[in-house]
């Protein structure tokens, strides 16, 4: 369904350290660095098929977050919801709502940890139990 996930950033570097450092936890490798037409800087990073991109807004004006948007990455075990989180909050992010663990829902057992990043987008890693 999905291509790509994008999101601004008022920061490429800061967003670059930020990203690179968490979306490692989950396998994904170094990014591919853009530089649109109009000269603003975007960075993609590829994993399994999937393309997260950051960049400085085309249209001039400061990147601002979604309120109510969650942008959500599949982790693989409990402890690699764990990593996330950590990795995030030491490269500038910022831990929001309860603590990193399971929750139990409708839909099962399921592990997670809320971040928003250094520009304010709300990061989620997750990983559901069998």
């Amino acid at each position: 369904m999905f291509n790509h996930i994008m999101v601004g950033t008022n920061d490429i570097e800061r967003s670059k350290a930020f990203y690179d450092a968490v979306l490692a936890t989950l396998g994904a490798g170094d990014a591919i660095r853009n530089v649109a037409a109009s000269g603003h800087v975007r960075l993609f990073y590829r994993h399994n098929g999937n393309t997260f991109g950051i960049s400085e807004p085309i249209d001039g004006q400061p990147a601002t977050f979604a309120n109510g948007a969650t942008i959500g990455f599949k982790c693989d075990s409990p402890e690699q919801v764990k990593a996330f989180h950590d990795v995030a909050v030491a490269h500038g992010g910022t831990s929001i709502e309860d603590a990193p663990g399971p929750r139990t829902s409708p839909m099962g057992t399921m592990h997670l940890s809320y971040v928003r990043d250094p520009d304010g987008n709300k990061l989620c890693g997750l990983y559901r139990e069998s």
